[in-house]
């Protein structure tokens, strides 16, 4: 049985690209991009690992949508189709970010397989890019809509599991 310290909790399916997002009294379903080159734990893969995680740190509460991020950063600037055209090759880290800590050791935590090190997060993306597809470097990337709302439900600590699978077989359902 689901105790109240079991949530908020987020689910990542990479067969459907969709986060969902269980709280006590409701359930979200947001759309997500995760990593083009699919699924993986290994330093430098460009994948999205799997298996058990936590929230480690939430950065940009109350910074504005679109507010820019290098190295968990604001810059200062604010995304928009010019600075894009100015930067065509950086990889956009968006809004907030929610900084991702495996917890399995040997498997998503640790030596060469370790996701806070590989700088693994969920973050906001430009607008203009796709959901529901793999095209992240092994982020999960959200709308900056999306991400603003999640990061309003969730806290530091908050559980998420990324898993293949599809949520087909469970539903989302509202939690009484």
């Amino acid at each position: 049985m689901l105790m109240q310290a079991d949530f908020p909790l987020i689910e990542i399916s990479i067969a459907d690209q969709a986060l969902r997002l269980s709280t006590l009294d409701a359930c979200h379903l947001f759309s997500v991009s995760t990593a083009a080159a699919g699924v993986g734990e290994r330093d430098g893969s460009g994948q999205t690992p799997r298996g058990w995680h936590r929230v480690r740190a939430q950065i940009g509460d109350g910074a504005p949508k679109g507010t820019v991020f290098v190295g968990r950063r604001p810059t200062g600037e604010v995304y928009n189709h010019r600075l894009a055209q100015q930067h065509p090759q950086r990889d956009w880290i968006l809004t907030r970010i929610l900084w991702l800590q495996g917890l399995e050791v040997g498997f998503n935590r640790g030596d060469g397989v370790d996701s806070m090190r590989r700088f693994i997060y969920i973050h906001g993306t430009p607008d203009s890019e796709p959901m529901g597809q793999p095209r992240s470097h092994g982020c999960i990337r959200m709308r900056n809509a999306d991400v603003m709302r999640l990061a309003e439900l969730v806290y530091p600590g908050t559980l998420v599991w990324i898993q293949p699978h599809s949520f087909s077989a469970i539903p989302c359902l509202n939690i009484d």
